[in-house]
């Protein structure tokens, strides 16, 4: 029996069991795999791609791989410092984070950016628990000292960006438990030190930690630009950790994506297979990336 020939318009069906298909090996490669992902810029505040995210996450649970999310909520932090009447200070991506900062801080991210985010993946069906770093205590966190990136042959100097801190460790028990009773972590980058202090963390910096402790499969990072870009704007689509290590040092990344980057190497060399700087203003971007062949940003990997 032949089979019968397409009409000239796409059949929004054949289409749609097409894209299923090529789904399939993806999704029989990454079950049971535990995938990272920090979530930030335009997908966290344009209604339609937050939608779009959190079925996504509840489709990925669905068939098996275990979502991790790492959120920020840096315009929302700016948002409410400016109602107080506080500038935002930042240094190398950093937000400098006195005390009334933190305060701020934990208001936005644990108390208001948290909550909407789980509520909108249980919404869509899925089972989403809203955590911050001093749930468990889930994030140890040590102060951190900034070591201000200086130029080619000069010295680094040392600055105290306040309350903002570094991961000193991870409590995976906590997320163990919760991605075996198909829950999905929702997590806000404040950790606690050990004097029971605040600390306001990277949240990329936290992502890349959480991705190596779980031995993710990967680590993916949405973005309001494409990917990585070379300095005349054009995508990189493939590199090692040693060639964005040298973007990283001739100033092709700079500003907010330093520590992006720092999060991005220190995973991959620390085991992590694989990091991805994706396009969060993409509808699905997640779906795209994991499922389909061709992908879409930057792809980094050991070496």
């Amino acid at each position: 029996m032949q089979p019968i020939a397409s009409p000239l318009a796409p059949d929004p069906a054949l289409i749609a069991a097409q894209v299923l298909t090529q789904a399939l090996p993806y999704i029989q490669r990454y079950q049971g795999k535990c995938m990272v992902i920090k979530y930030g810029g335009n997908a966290m505040v344009d209604e339609a791609l937050k939608s779009a995210f959190a079925r996504d996450l509840v489709l990925m649970k669905l068939v098996g791989i275990h979502p991790i999310i790492v959120h920020g909520g840096g315009p929302q932090i700016d948002s409410l410092l400016q109602r107080l009447g506080k500038e935002s200070r930042f240094i190398e991506g950093m937000r400098v984070t006195d005390a009334e900062t933190m305060e701020a801080v934990e208001m936005v991210l644990g108390g208001v950016v948290n909550k909407q985010i789980v509520t909108l993946i249980n919404s869509h069906g899925g089972r989403a628990i809203g955590l911050t770093g001093k749930d468990g205590p889930l994030i140890h966190a040590r102060k951190l000292v900034l070591k201000q990136r200086g130029l080619a042959g000069s010295d680094s100097a040392s600055v105290d960006l306040g309350q903002v801190g570094e991961v000193s460790g991870i409590n995976r028990p906590v997320l163990d438990y919760l991605t075996r009773g198909d829950f999905i972590p929702v997590i806000a980058p404040i950790g606690v030190g050990p004097d029971g202090a605040s600390y306001n963390i990277n949240a990329d910096l936290v992502a890349g930690k959480i991705a190596e402790v779980m031995q993710a499969e990967k680590l993916i990072v949405l973005t309001n630009i494409r990917g990585l870009l070379n300095k005349q704007g054009d995508l990189l689509s493939g590199l090692g950790a040693s060639e964005v290590a040298a973007l990283m040092a001739d100033g092709t990344i700079s500003g907010g994506m330093l520590p992006k980057m720092d999060a991005v190497l220190d995973a991959v060399q620390a085991g992590v297979p694989r990091a991805h700087i994706i396009d969060g203003r993409i509808e699905h971007a997640v779906l795209l990336e994991l499922f389909t062949d061709s992908g879409i940003g930057t792809l980094i990997e050991r070496g």
